[in-house]
């Protein structure tokens, strides 16, 4: 043990702890300023970011060994305070740079220390400066971060007073449709809000921390698992194993489609007589101290029999393949497209054929915090756990039965959650801390490190696809035919509705009349497939996207008028044969046809021998919510002092729930006169909240948008008085016996398709055109992306500055899917820069949104979703970009490098 004396924030603090301590976890723990933040824990994001001694560090692989006796470390809370907030602060939130919130304390430390050293940097200078500290955002996509810097160096320089900062409040009053920053904004630029890591730190004495006993394999069978030596360790109260689980140890999947040849149970708790993937967990030891359990999990003895590991879904459907699930067919959905005429003999006689074959990656999520949760049971003996969950009441339906619990004696509860962007639409860790407080009846609480966020947590599940066009002579598309397989992991929950999704958006954005094809979903032994940010479209529409560029080039057309022939018009029909609710693709070609003109004439004067630079395009569709009647429920209650209360369950990825709750529910409740601040939000608790639904699909903004508008409809009939069509005061409704509370229900006007994949099964959707600009060195194979656009179309904005950020981070995603990211390699990708992250010279400061609004007719007051749209299809341009600019075509993501040689030498 040493001593230390450090000054933080200007306070003395005398410090006892271990040499090999980190100064994050001193910086947390000992001295509870929770606002400093514990991402990869490898240095590697920039979370931890803190100033010692006038320099910027990353606390998290700082050793106190290295730190000096009577340090001067600064941290957020000594930058600002909720109630006198600095520059900084103000112009993160203006420009909406705190999302999740997660990496937002980091990257405002990491700027005070920029401003400090350099008080008036450029553009790039800030860029430069985050790529060197390694400051990562997986949500905003950088660019208005870079714009918040900017104006906190204007105030510093005298440019701007802070107060031109503050966000101006329209005259009228309204926040729909404005862009307020979100409910939570201050306390997220102030490091005040606290993610479920930072609550675990303040939990009763009594909690237990738990480590888990994971598998090294990808499969086999389960001999044994001997606890004798690690129970014996010191602090451990218990290793629990699956015999200690009381219900089924299953999660299910909740086979959504009775087509599905799997039963959905699956998935063990804890491994018990099989391993399925690498990872799978096999024992959770619970202990007094974070080390005491990690020790002691490495003296669990497991016993396993290897078998066959199918990393694949070719592998997995090979002829000599053993069932990875016995009983259940590797590939286990088959879902199949019929849409108009027979394909066959319209393929005979096109003018124009075209055909290819494509790939896209098992893309991990990335966020900057690493899964978290704990739980405990409540003074009436229920069990509560909390942690990241996107979907907490189905999710409570998915886990309940394989812990042996009854539904009423469980409630799921979300923390404040770093971005998600679709993982946590599957249980990861929530089984896992239930069966943990059942087996000891203390409080438990359990954190992954990164590599554990990478093995133990789902990832986009790969597509194989094979795609053909026919066409006449003047590029109208006469027919189309798919083929495609879903690698969905050892583990089906969901995995038919994604497959589903190749059916409804191959082609996707195009009036296709003919269209036949067939798909299949897998099970294989790597990472099990989970949501990801479009679900289902990046993988659909990526093969029909660059084909309609290979189908350009074979006619001779410019691949932006190609897609003006065959976009959505009056009287197309999608492809799954339904009519589009609004018609916006030719409008927002038209709006983006001067940027592209300009781009590709850029691109041709700025090439060189060997810097080659193109503009490719792609148009992005997603339906807003889940397929067929999807039902959300949300309630609202008059309070006493004329003030309401909100409750729903919309889970917040860091996309902003609690806005999007915010200024639906304000715009509904108009004729009250209300202020925000006289909103208040109850959210995310099953204990509390309706069933909402979950965050999913793009489908909260409009689902439950629909179901607040519902809710304040009925409260505002409640309260208007007939004779003078003036409002009841609550004193008034309880006098007359009029309910003060109410619950308000929408259903979506959709249909589940049939069995040729035929029907409605969206009632708004999203629309995206994408705009690329590449550089491409052809001596390396080194793709820089130098701009990117998107022409939108969401419906009316409910909050532009959300929305803004939601497009802007959703491409810069879409830049690493393209060029960078993946999980294959379990033990190369198992860290954030290994598998390919984005930073902030990945991404260009040149990106544009261009919006077209068709409002919706079945979107609270006009809007549709947005967060999977951007998503949906850039990569698509980029690559078409590559082989605009350089003649390299790519098909397999991502366009490493050594893809891109190999492209060109082809």
């Amino acid at each position: 043990m040493i001593t230390k004396k450090l000054y933080v924030n200007g306070i003395e603090h005398n410090v006892l702890t271990e040499n090999t301590e980190t100064l994050a976890n001193v910086i947390r723990k000992n001295l509870g300023l929770t606002g400093t933040k514990v991402g990869c824990g490898e240095g590697q994001c920039g979370a931890c970011s803190v100033i010692m001694n006038g320099k910027l560090i990353r606390s998290c692989v700082t050793k106190m060994k290295r730190v000096p006796d009577g340090a001067a470390i600064c941290t957020i809370e000594g930058i600002g305070t909720p109630l006198n907030l600095h520059a900084i602060q103000m112009a993160w939130m203006l420009h909406g740079g705190a999302q999740c919130g997660f990496c937002t304390p980091g990257f405002i430390v990491s700027t005070k220390a920029l401003l400090e050293a350099n008080p008036d940097p450029t553009r790039e200078e800030i860029r430069d400066w985050f790529q060197k500290y390694r400051n990562v955002c997986r949500c905003t996509g950088y660019q208005h971060l870079v714009d918040a810097v900017r104006d906190a160096a204007d105030v510093i320089n005298g440019r701007k007073a802070i107060e031109d900062l503050a966000y101006q409040m329209p005259k009228d009053g309204k926040v729909f449709g404005t862009r307020q920053p979100r409910p939570s904004a201050v306390a997220k630029v102030t490091g005040t809000w606290d993610f479920g890591g930072d609550t675990g730190l303040k939990m009763p004495d009594d909690t237990l921390q738990c480590a888990l006993v994971q598998a090294e394999v990808s499969h086999a069978n389960v001999i044994s698992v001997d606890t004798t030596e690690a129970e014996k360790m010191p602090g451990v109260f218990k290793v629990v194993t699956a015999k200690d689980v009381k219900g089924k140890n299953r999660i299910t999947g909740l086979i959504t489609f009775p087509t599905n040849l799997g039963d959905g149970w699956e998935r063990p708790i804890l491994a018990d007589k099989k391993i399925f993937q690498y990872g799978d967990a096999i024992a959770i030891v619970c202990a007094d101290t974070d080390a005491h359990a990690k020790a002691a999990a490495k003296a669990v003895k497991v016993e396993l029999e290897q078998l066959p590991e199918y990393m694949s879904a070719p592998a997995a459907l090979a002829e000599d393949a053993i069932e990875i699930h016995p009983g259940t067919p590797n590939a286990y959905y088959l879902p199949k497209i019929a849409k108009g005429e027979d394909t066959k003999p319209i393929f005979e006689k096109a003018d124009v054929t075209i055909e290819g074959e494509y790939y896209t990656s098992r893309q991990p999520h990335l966020p900057i915090e690493p899964d978290v949760g704990y739980a405990y049971f409540d003074d009436n003996g229920k069990l509560f756990i909390h942690s990241k969950s996107v979907g907490i009441h189905l999710h409570l339906l998915m886990i309940a039965p394989g812990l042996g619990l009854e539904p009423d004696q469980l409630a799921l509860v979300q923390n404040n959650a770093g971005g998600t962007f679709g993982y946590k639409f599957s249980p990861t860790m929530e089984a896992l801390l239930g069966a943990a407080a059942m087996a000891t009846g203390r409080p438990v609480f359990l954190q992954y490190n990164y590599a554990q966020q990478q093995n133990y947590t789902g990832k986009r599940s790969p597509f194989w696809s094979t795609v053909k066009y026919a066409a006449n002579k003047d590029g109208k598309i006469l027919a189309m035919e798919t083929d495609w397989t879903c690698d969905h992991g050892p583990y089906s929950e969901f995995g038919d509705l994604l497959t589903l999704r190749g059916a409804q958006y191959i082609g996707a954005g195009y009036d296709i009349p003919n269209i036949r094809g067939e798909g299949r979903c897998v099970a294989t032994n790597h990472c099990w497939g989970a949501a990801f940010r479009g679900y289902g479209a990046p993988e659909s529409e990526f093969p029909s996207e660059v084909l309609m560029d290979e189908l350009a080039e074979k006619l001779g057309m410019d691949p932006l008028e190609l897609r003006y022939v065959n976009c959505y018009r009056e009287g197309s029909t999608t492809p799954t044969g339904q009519v589009p609710e609004v018609i916006c693709l030719p409008d927002m070609i038209d709006a983006i046809r001067p940027l592209y003109k300009e781009a590709k004439e850029k691109a041709a004067a700025n090439s060189t021998d060997t810097i080659k630079r193109g503009v490719g395009v792609a148009i992005g569709v997603y339906g807003a919510g889940l397929d067929g009647p999807d039902t959300a429920e949300a309630n609202i209650e008059l309070n006493p002092d004329g003030t309401v209360t909100l409750y729903n369950a919309w889970e917040d990825h860091g996309q902003g729930a609690d806005m999007g709750s915010l200024a639906t529910a304000h715009q509904a409740l108009r004729p009250l006169g209300l202020l925000p601040e006289q909103i208040h939000l109850v959210m995310n608790d099953t204990s509390k909240c309706p069933n909402s639904g979950p965050a999913g699909g793009s489908r909260s903004q409009v689902m439950v948008g629909q179901a607040i508008r519902v809710a304040c409809e009925m409260l505002l009939e409640g309260m208007r008085k007939p004779s003078s069509g003036r409002f009841r005061t609550y004193d008034e409704m309880i006098a007359e016996n009029i309910p003060v509370f109410y619950e308000g229900s929408w259903t979506q006007p959709a249909n589940d398709c049939d069995e040729n994949s035929q029907g409605n099964p969206f009632a708004n959707y999203m629309y995206g055109l994408f705009l690329a600009e590449v550089a491409v060195d052809i001596t390396t194979g080194k793709t820089k992306v130098e701009g990117m656009a998107c022409a939108a179309d969401v419906g009316e904005l409910a909050n532009e500055l959300i929305v803004d950020g939601q497009i802007y981070g959703g491409l810069a995603q879409g830049i690493g899917l393209a060029l960078t990211e993946d999980y294959e390699d379990l033990k190369k990708h198992a860290s954030m820069k290994g598998a390919g992250i984005p930073y902030i010279k990945d991404v260009p400061d040149n990106m544009k949104i261009i919006y077209c609004t068709h409002p919706r007719p079945d979107g609270p007051f006009g809007a549709s979703g947005v967060g999977e749209m951007p998503l949906t299809a850039p990569h698509a341009a980029i690559i078409n970009a590559i082989a605009q600019g350089c003649g390299a075509r790519v098909r397999h993501l991502p366009a490493r490098p050594e893809k891109v040689l190999a492209a060109l030498k082809g």
